[in-house]
């Protein structure tokens, strides 16, 4: 199996519908431990209900938007699992309304939040493996994206901007201080009915596997071809 022996932080799966879910059911399938995280303020009970599906799987609370958090969170995983072989980025909000509104009336509170919780958590999480020496050698850091990121996508709005940060932030992560250590990845993934969670999800465990041990800082393109021939 690909991801035999692995262990892996998955952070951002909330339900069977959510591509993270794609990610861990792949991985599972493949062999690899499951570390999840979920937001504290959402509780645990659902989720853990949810990964009674793939025994063994442990749960840690972690507020992407709170430094305290995401550092005690990745203590926590160290002291019970030691260093990790990859962590799952699966994180993003925006306001609804600054979704729903023209981009021209994105509200700052808004639009700094979109950055912080979709973005900036990305580098923090990366900055506290690292410090805490949570990653073995060639460990995989993996983030999921989207084409509003690089196109003007209706209703995508502050997403789409905070997307593009998010990307600019792995391609920064992979080329400073992160390269000999890191396989840094984004992975793009338009949600289009035709691209199943499933695909994702083999595509991430392929990223988390060794065979893409020659990639790093690059956007791949889950979509059944769509980025090829565009709107």
């Amino acid at each position: 199996m690909l991801l035999e022996n692995k262990k892996l932080v998955l952070m951002g799966v909330r339900n069977k519908w959510s591509i993270a879910w794609g990610a861990a059911k792949s991985a599972h399938d493949n062999g690899a431990q499951l570390i999840c995280t979920y937001n504290p303020e959402e509780g645990s009970e659902k989720l853990a209900k949810l990964l009674e599906e793939f025994p063994g799987t442990k749960l840690y609370p972690c507020d992407a938007g709170s430094d305290d958090s995401i550092r005690e969170c990745f203590a926590a995983i160290k002291a019970d699992f030691g260093k990790v072989d990859g962590i799952l980025h699966s994180i993003a909000h925006a306001f609804t309304d600054d979704l729903r509104n023209d981009f021209i009336n994105t509200s700052r509170e808004g639009y700094a939040h979109a950055c912080d919780v979709s973005a900036y958590s990305l580098v923090k999480i990366v900055n506290e493996a690292v410090a805490q020496d949570a990653l073995n050698e060639g460990a995989s850091i993996v983030t999921y994206t989207y084409y509003g990121s690089e196109k003007a996508v209706v209703g995508y709005n502050v997403m789409g901007v905070a997307k593009a940060a998010l990307e600019a932030s792995i391609r920064y992560l992979a080329q400073k201080d992160f390269g000999s250590i890191l396989d840094v990845i984004e992975e793009k993934a338009p949600m289009h009915k035709n691209v199943t969670i499933e695909q994702v999800g083999d595509t991430t465990t392929f990223l988390f596997s060794n065979m893409s041990s020659g990639i790093t800082g690059e956007i791949i393109h889950c979509d059944n071809g769509f980025t090829t021939v565009g709107v």
